[in-house]
């Protein structure tokens, strides 16, 4: 009983004070006093004691007596003080009524051994957000009205999809498929990347650089020639940018892509349909579908751009910079799977690394104001997404991952499931949002 009583008085007279450095940090002194400080040094004993090895007595067994006089009085202090600051932090943090977003920083101000212990605690925090007027966001919804000529193009894409390719003999022309061997070379030397055997091109799709499709176009099967180029100055690649290279091409082989009939044998070919009237219909009713769900999304990040720009929420950097990490790491990943480096990104983009920083912390501050004010509506509304919810979402995860074992691993973890469940908390206040200004 007696020991339950001095930890009560020890937290009575824990003195902290508290200072607001910004919207987003506080630095909180804690003072301990000489009784606060002590109570932690038969715990400290005893740990130090575990390794101490002492003639007559087993690693780990010796008393704490005799333990102390032969631990290094340096080592004890340093480790009492450790021993106080974590004892003292949490019920400090809570009496302050401060919530850290990350791990806080501690500093030790003041140290006299057995007598006063003072240290600094620097803590980033959610800040006070002030929500604008949330429940009359002037945010309009605009849809697009498919029209007959969308019907048309997309039906004319799918008839594309059925095309027979037919060997001709003659030369080619735009909306053939040719296949082709392709040496491309600067200053005489070929370069990484120019360079293919039997590649299949459909001239008019675009893929390569401007010019070169319709270089081919007007040649035979046979022919071989050379399609002089220039390389945009925006390319990806530093070495090819605005560089001047020659293609020498081969033609192998011509196809014409010969695009069935519009009539009833192609509209049962495409589904369950009777008539191209039909087909055109579901066609017409797809797009109509594709349409709303992108109005949707626009209507949804458009309110929430406009509760941002009408909230007052400032940004803890901590938050700032694991956006910033995000962003970077997603772009990352698409350059590797385009066999590209960060380097490449900036070039084809213009921008120098500071550029690029500045823009990534502009964009990384966007999603946390989001974030935090979306937060906030979703406490204001009662909203939050329950654990069998948060469960579902996680099974849905494990099926799509089935084949990753470090992501399966991943969705196990306490923090990742917190994180699954408060983007899922995040959704249902865009959907309050959505339905608060949609009356």
């Amino acid at each position: 009983m007696m020991s339950h009583l001095c930890i009560l008085w020890y937290n009575y007279r824990m003195k902290h004070s508290l200072k607001q450095k910004s919207p987003t940090e506080v630095e909180l002194t804690v003072t301990l006093t000489s009784d606060e400080i002590t109570s932690h040094t038969d715990e400290a004993v005893e740990q130090l004691s575990e390794n101490l090895k002492i003639s007559g007595f087993r690693k780990g067994k010796v008393p704490a007596s005799v333990a102390k006089k032969n631990i290094d009085p340096n080592t004890l202090s340093s480790t009492i003080l450790d021993l106080a600051v974590r004892a003292s932090l949490p019920d400090a943090l809570a009496e302050a009524k401060v919530m850290p977003l990350v791990a806080p920083e501690v500093s030790v101000s003041k140290y006299v051994p057995d007598e006063t212990l003072e240290y600094v605690v620097k803590v980033e925090i959610i800040p006070e957000i002030k929500l604008g007027k949330y429940k009359s966001l002037k945010v309009k919804r605009e849809a697009k009205k498919i029209t007959d000529k969308d019907v048309d193009e997309a039906l004319e894409n799918v008839r594309k999809s059925f095309a027979e390719k037919k060997v001709v003999d003659r030369a080619a022309k735009m909306g053939d498929e040719v296949v082709i061997d392709f040496t491309g070379k600067k200053d005489g030397v070929a370069f990484d990347g120019g360079t293919a055997k039997s590649h299949k091109l459909e001239l008019g799709s675009h893929q390569f650089i401007p010019g070169f499709e319709e270089g081919i176009v007007g040649h035979k099967v046979g022919e071989e020639f050379d399609v002089p180029l220039t390389f945009p100055k925006e390319y990806h690649s530093k070495e090819l940018a605005g560089a001047k290279v020659v293609f020498t091409v081969l033609i192998k082989q011509v196809n014409e892509n010969v695009l069935p009939k519009l009539d009833e044998a192609f509209a049962a070919q495409c589904g369950n349909f009777k008539s191209i009237a039909e087909l055109k219909d579901d066609i017409r009713k797809n797009l109509e579908a594709q349409a709303n769900h992108k109005s949707s999304e626009a209507y949804k990040d458009a309110l929430v751009e406009a509760l941002v720009d009408s909230s007052d929420i400032p940004t803890p950097e901590v938050l700032v910079g694991d956006h910033m990490r995000n962003i970077r790491a997603e772009i990352d990943s698409n350059l590797q799977h385009n066999r590209m480096t960060f380097e490449d990104f900036l070039a084809m983009n213009k921008h120098t690394e500071a550029e690029w920083e500045a823009e990534a912390r502009r964009m990384a501050e966007r999603r946390v104001k989001a974030a935090l004010a979306l937060t906030e509506i979703a406490k204001i509304e009662k909203l939050a997404a329950s654990e069998e919810e948060t469960e579902t979402k996680v099974n849905e995860l494990r099926d799509v991952y089935k084949n990753n074992t470090e992501a399966i691993k991943q969705l196990d973890n306490p923090r990742v499931k917190l994180d699954i469940r408060q983007r899922l908390t995040i959704e249902h206040a865009i959907d309050k949002l959505v339905e608060l200004n949609s009356k």
